[in-house]
């Protein structure tokens, strides 16, 4: 199997595995899942990405609304990375952290203007805040195009999320050897 091939998505092109080979290769697959270590991963990403959001926002002193697509990015590779998992779940977690790691990134970046405005403490908006205060927050700095950034993060936390099963993965599980099929 030549490596333009490995990294093929399983088509009707290449090696063909019948139904038995290409389930034996799932379940393999599912065995290498984890869930805990792609929870913490996409959470930590998520946190990373907020941070830098609201970094890069009271620094420049301008919302970038792409923010939220590198939020989603970042959620999605972890997830891939370290939970290994090709079952829908992984997709759905993927894109709830994404979410919320755009809302946390728009919160902390007002926090971040308003310490900036009013002379204050970034740690001394924070402690400020309540329930009450971050929805009114979240209300007065909302607009229409964040809906398309957080879609696309969202978007970007699912699809990523997922391990893609190629040809390299079937035959590695079929055979015992990533380099040949049966």
């Amino acid at each position: 199997m030549t490596t333009s091939q490995a990294t093929q998505p399983v088509t009707s092109a290449g090696p063909q595995f019948d139904g038995a080979q290409l389930q034996y290769a799932l379940e393999k697959l599912r065995s290498e899942q984890n869930i805990m270590m792609g929870l913490v991963a996409g959470a930590i990403a998520a946190l990373v990405g907020a941070g830098a959001w609201a970094a890069i926002t009271v620094i420049t002193e301008y919302q970038i609304g792409w923010m939220a697509v590198g939020v989603g990015f970042l959620v999605g590779i972890a997830m891939r990375t370290f939970g290994k998992g090709i079952d829908r779940v992984f997709g759905i977690l993927g894109a709830t952290l994404a979410l919320c790691g755009c809302g946390l990134g728009n919160l902390l970046a007002v926090c971040g203007m308003i310490a900036s405005a009013q002379g204050m403490g970034f740690l001394d908006v924070l402690s400020e805040l309540d329930l009450n205060a971050v929805s009114a927050l979240m209300k007065a700095t909302f607009s229409p195009m964040d809906l398309l950034f957080y879609g696309i993060a969202v978007y970007e936390g699912y699809h990523l999320s997922l391990r893609q099963l190629t040809q390299q993965d079937v035959a590695a599980s079929v055979t015992g050897s990533p380099d040949r099929a049966t």
